[in-house]
């Protein structure tokens, strides 16, 4: 960019998945101080979650985005006809955030994705809309993540963020991971928060039914996943902030998850 001779009137387009706009909101807030980013997101995860709320950053051996910066873009664009190019394990796991803001927000929305189905472009376009509208709620309430109200957003990204990390972001995709950390955290809602039995076997069979995971590979190293955990962003002076939910539709920020918990809920994957 600097080579070819770009200016602060200049912009840059992210065409792409969550990783490209991630990278591209990162350059574009950095260039000269700042200049317009736009996103055009190709894949579901990206189109209902990391395009929107302004969070830009890059992976390191570390963990997941320790290194990035806010910077929102000035447009967001997307096209779910886009969709139909994608190989069905990645559309697959867009369902994953999907299904997080109906835990977290919405459970009319919960009920109603056991009749959805992918294939259902309308349908498809209206998901879309309506997740767009449940994160940039939030995200709206607590910009900078500094209430806590945002936090909520990260409900099942702890260890499903560690999962990642374990597996060298390689073996298993974000959006099976969130699965996975999702189940976990509803094992430790029902613990921490009162979740009902019932509740988490909802949420397992909904996973189940968009095809992502609720149990761990057999080989896969749990204690990689623990020892991941040490680089989350989440945890703040040691201490761990954890977002559980007492029932489908709700969530909240606890301080009163323990590592015990965690390691227990891991164990169980």
């Amino acid at each position: 960019m600097i080579a070819a001779g770009l200016d602060r009137q200049s912009f840059i387009v992210g065409l792409g998945g969550g990783v490209v706009g991630d990278i591209s909101g990162f350059v574009a807030a950095i260039y000269h101080r700042g200049i317009p980013h736009i996103q055009i997101p190709t894949t579901l995860l990206a189109m209902v979650d990391s395009s929107v709320g302004g969070k830009t950053g890059v992976d390191t051996a570390a963990g997941k985005n320790l290194i990035g910066v806010f910077h929102h873009p000035s447009l967001v664009i997307g096209d779910i006809d886009v969709l139909k190019t994608l190989p069905r394990r990645f559309l697959r796991q867009g369902f994953a955030e999907i299904i997080k803001h109906a835990v977290i927000a919405d459970a009319i929305m919960f009920r109603e994705l056991k009749n959805e189905t992918a294939s259902d472009a309308l349908s498809l376009q209206t998901l879309v809309q309506r997740n767009v509208e449940i994160k940039s709620n939030i995200v709206a309430k607590d910009e900078f993540d500094r209430t806590g109200e945002r936090a909520l957003l990260n409900f099942g990204h702890t260890i499903g963020h560690a999962i990642e990390r374990a597996g060298n972001y390689e073996k298993i995709l974000h959006g099976e991971a969130v699965s996975l950390g999702i189940i976990a955290a509803c094992a430790i809602s029902v613990k921490k928060a009162g979740l009902p039995q019932a509740e988490i076997a909802a949420v397992a069979d909904l996973l189940q039914r968009f095809g992502l995971p609720i149990r761990l590979p057999e080989d896969f190293p749990h204690q990689r996943i623990l020892d991941a955990l040490a680089f989350d962003k989440k945890f703040e002076r040691g201490e761990i902030r954890f977002v559980v939910t007492p029932k489908i539709g709700s969530a909240n920020l606890s301080r009163d998850v323990t590592m015990d918990d965690i390691r227990e809920a891991v164990a169980q994957l």
